[in-house]
């Protein structure tokens, strides 16, 4: 139950809503800005009981001069009865359909949640340039997946439009906004800042390797400058051994320990070499036996291992634990 002292600003202009009955409600909603009646709606939906010294006190703060004596109840019926009276239909189900989505969600968290199976055959029937603008807005792990399922010349060609995008017009925006039936046109027009070389280097990160081979292979055909640039932006699993012994060290307190005989078993003598440099004796014997015991193993759980180990290691570089791009100029002294 909602007490006076808890309340954000939210929820009082909420309360005074409620107080005010459906018909001086709708009045003051058809006068705010859509931002406002999404956030005050979010906060009406979800208030629940309110206590009468609560509706009181809210009451008394806005300087009106009553006072009620039975509470209120915030719901999505009364929410939506309000919306409807003060908003055109379509607008009024976009806000519910926002309201009543898991908190804090996204367009492009919902998204997130389609199989790619699912979205690659929508996207697939869309121009590669619309379909260029939802990639790069995805989780690149996600992304990765749908190209994956893609045709190779289209997707390559989805690619090229990811590395080379200017900022998106806004009819491009509407136009998605409409298609994808977004909630908030700000989320679909902030423009992203990050390299798209970048971004592609790491949606390469999560390709398998077949995969990753076939589609670099064709983005070197069709440019093979940028195909370089995203390949020097990839850290993979072979790129462990530009590390440093005492990097290593790190790493190893951090990694899924189950995960690295079977991530080794597919590595190069030297990598394993490396790992085993930073063990001592014992374990090193111990982790030859483990990989020697495997036996023949799938490719494709093979990467899975290696994914999870470079995941981590990413991670504990984004936290600044680690650098993994030694011998970059960072030891040259000024004068």
């Amino acid at each position: 139950m909602l007490t006076k002292t808890d309340i954000s600003g939210a929820q009082k202009a909420a309360i005074l809503l409620l107080a005010l009955g459906e018909e001086s409600g709708t009045q003051l909603f058809s006068m705010m800005q859509e931002a406002e009646i999404r956030e005050v709606s979010a906060a009406m939906a979800t208030i629940g009981m309110i206590p009468a010294e609560t509706v009181e006190s809210v009451c008394n703060e806005f300087s009106k001069s009553f006072a009620s004596s039975d509470t209120l109840i915030g719901s999505y019926e009364s929410t939506e009865r309000l919306l409807r009276k003060a908003l055109p239909p379509d607008r009024a189900n976009l806000i519910m359909e926002e309201i009543r989505g898991p908190a804090g969600r996204t367009m492009w968290d919902k998204l997130g949640n389609v199989p790619e199976t699912v979205l690659a055959n929508y996207l697939r029937n869309e121009y590669p340039q619309t379909v260029a603008v939802i990639l790069s807005r995805l989780q690149p792990a996600q992304a990765a997946r749908v190209l994956a399922l893609l045709p190779e010349d289209f997707a390559v060609d989805v690619m090229m439009r990811m590395l080379h995008m200017e900022n998106v017009q806004r009819d491009v925006i509407d136009s998605l906004e409409t298609t994808l039936r977004s909630e908030f046109i700000a989320s679909l027009a902030r423009t992203s800042q990050r390299d798209s070389h970048e971004l592609l280097a790491e949606i390469f990160n999560n390709f398998d390797r077949r995969i990753e081979g076939q589609f670099m292979n064709a983005l070197e055909k069709r440019n093979f400058e940028d195909a370089e640039r995203v390949k020097a932006l990839m850290f993979t699993f072979e790129d462990i051994q530009r590390l440093s012994p005492e990097v290593i060290m790190r790493v190893m307190r951090d990694i899924n320990r189950e995960k690295l005989p079977l991530a080794l078993k597919g590595a190069s003598e030297e990598l394993r070499n490396l790992f085993l440099s930073s063990m001592t004796a014992r374990a090193g014997k111990i982790l030859q036996d483990e990989i020697t015991s495997l036996g023949p193993v799938r490719i494709k759980d093979v990467d899975a291992a290696q994914a999870e180990i470079v995941s981590t290691i990413k991670e504990l570089a984004n936290q600044g634990e680690i650098d993994i791009n030694p011998g970059t100029d960072s030891n040259e002294l000024l004068p």
